[in-house]
């Protein structure tokens, strides 16, 4: 009996083995199913992230492969890049010498800044003559500001303070691949800062500085000019902190504005007035000043009266800057004489929206670039 009952249990053994062995099979494979009809996922997501609006299709040229090896380049770590190296640094927007480049400003009836126009919606006059727009860009583009900061003994007091605390707003809402060259200015006009992407080594630089002496506010505004369009990139403006009251320079107003004129700078300038400029002669003088400044470079002044207000505007600013138009065009016959050519640009609002409002330099001399 005790034999019989060995005999079947040693048959059974074997028999359980298999079917524990094939039980646990068909739980694998119940397992691993699941994840058969999971692993398209990953396939998906990449096809969502490949559709794109197709790039326009251009016969392969000798500019291409220079494209594609400056987006090569871009592309690799920021740690092994040496400054200065970007795509858009390497290769201006425009190097044509007989190509006019402005920069225009667009705003509604509100002084809202309109971006998103096409090159269609712009109408270019060199002197009454249309011309047809060659070149045409709203990316939001860096821009190489000079930073004329007026630390003569007119600004003393509170004006300073105000006009630094304005400043970080500036730099804050400005695009992270701004460069900047810092002026101060009393007597004399002093570059203290050549250069630069760090805004806050630009207001490290302003905390200690002291108020005193005359004013050379020409001076600065003519180094300005020189040093900006020396910056890396195609766009350039001044930004001219000041009560406008130059006492001091060698450079005379005309000389400037002639300067600013022949220039594609654009200056923007805020009056820091006090209590008693405001309405007073010198007052009056200093706004006369910063406005012409402003206005025969494509530009506007500003006159806050409270730092609240002055915060507002220096972010304004910086906000225009970065919605601004590019535009270019090559005059026929043109002709480098040195004469003044007077534009006007027009601008036809798509349906629906009201009338807008354009800004930009009034004109040119005819003077070829050096190469």
């Amino acid at each position: 009996m005790n034999s019989r009952r060995q005999s079947t249990s040693s048959t059974l053994v074997p028999f359980i083995v298999l079917l524990v062995a094939a039980f646990a099979a068909l739980s694998v494979a119940a397992q691993d199913k699941p994840r058969e009809d999971k692993s398209p996922t990953p396939a998906q997501k990449q096809d969502l992230l490949i559709v794109q609006p197709a790039p326009k299709q251009t016969p392969p040229d000798n500019s291409q492969k220079q494209r594609s090896s400056e987006k090569t380049e871009a592309q690799e770590p920021s740690g092994q890049k040496k400054p200065g190296t970007e795509v858009d640094e390497k290769n201006p927007l425009i190097s044509n010498i007989d190509l006019i480049q402005l920069t225009v400003t667009v705003t509604d009836v509100y002084g809202r800044f309109v971006s998103g126009l096409g090159k269609n919606a712009f109408t270019v006059f060199d002197d009454k003559q249309q011309q047809e727009i060659s070149f045409f860009s709203d990316d939001d583009a860096p821009v190489s500001v000079g930073v004329l900061f007026d630390v003569s003994g007119s600004m003393s007091g509170d004006k300073i303070k105000r006009a630094r605390e304005a400043l970080a707003h500036f730099i804050q809402t400005s695009h992270d691949r701004d460069e900047y060259f810092l002026i101060a200015f009393n007597s004399r006009a002093q570059l203290l800062m050549d250069r630069t992407r760090d805004g806050q080594a630009v207001l490290d630089k302003l905390t200690f500085v002291q108020t005193k002496n005359n004013t050379a506010l020409y001076d600065a505004c003519y180094l300005g000019v020189e040093r900006v369009q020396r910056g890396t990139h195609p766009k350039r403006a001044l930004l001219l902190i000041s009560d406008g009251q130059d006492n001091n320079s060698r450079y005379t107003f005309n000389e400037l504005r002639r300067v600013l004129k022949e220039s594609d700078v654009v200056l923007y300038a805020i009056g820091i007035l006090g209590g008693s400029d405001v309405g007073s002669s010198l007052g009056m003088e200093g706004q006369g000043i910063l406005d012409e400044l402003a206005n025969v470079s494509g530009g506007k002044a500003f006159y806050p009266r409270t730092a609240p207000e002055m915060d507002d505007i220096f972010e304004q600013i910086a906000l225009e800057l970065r919605h601004q138009y590019s535009i270019g065009y090559r005059p026929p016959n043109f002709v480098s004489n040195g004469k003044w050519h007077h534009i006007k640009v027009k601008i036809t609002p798509p349906r629906g929206l009201p009338r807008l409002f354009v800004r930009n330099k009034e004109g040119y001399f005819a003077i070829a670039n050096p190469k």
